[in-house]
């Protein structure tokens, strides 16, 4: 991900989220060393970015805090894409695992952790601010 990739992504975020990332964040983001916001860009119709990614990579252990596939772009395995890539990046650097907070009512996004390896580790109680919905902690080894 780039600055010229964030009214884009902004856009995005917008679809996949009842409270957003405002810019500011994304741009804190992109500045830190141990930050990694990825995209992927479809160039044939209907063409953009399909889906993007932030993760911490710090001390060996990784740290999904974002991953969004825009409407139009869903089932498509966008979502599959990035973190297969995340997977072999984070192997290759020796990481050991890597934790999400995943909404207890987002069934597909916790099917699709599951099958990549996460386990449920716990859950953060009244963890999202706009409903106050529990988030379950997920890890996988690597």
């Amino acid at each position: 991900m780039a600055a010229e990739d964030l009214e884009e992504v902004l856009a995005t975020e917008s679809e996949g989220h009842t409270r957003p990332w405002p810019k500011k964040i994304f741009l804190e983001e992109l500045a830190r060393s141990y930050a990694r916001l990825l995209v992927v860009r479809v160039e044939a119709p209907p063409v953009g970015i399909a889906a993007y990614c932030n993760y911490w990579l710090v001390a060996g252990e990784a740290q999904l805090l974002n991953i969004v596939t825009g409407l139009k772009f869903r089932r498509q395995g966008h979502a599959l894409l990035l973190l297969n890539h995340i997977f072999e990046e984070l192997r290759r650097k020796e990481c050991v695992s890597i934790s999400l907070e995943v909404r207890k009512s987002n069934i597909g996004a916790i099917s699709l952790y599951t099958s990549l390896g996460f386990e449920l580790a716990g859950v953060r109680a009244a963890y999202y601010a706009d409903n106050k919905e529990d988030a379950m902690v997920m890890i996988a080894a690597l």
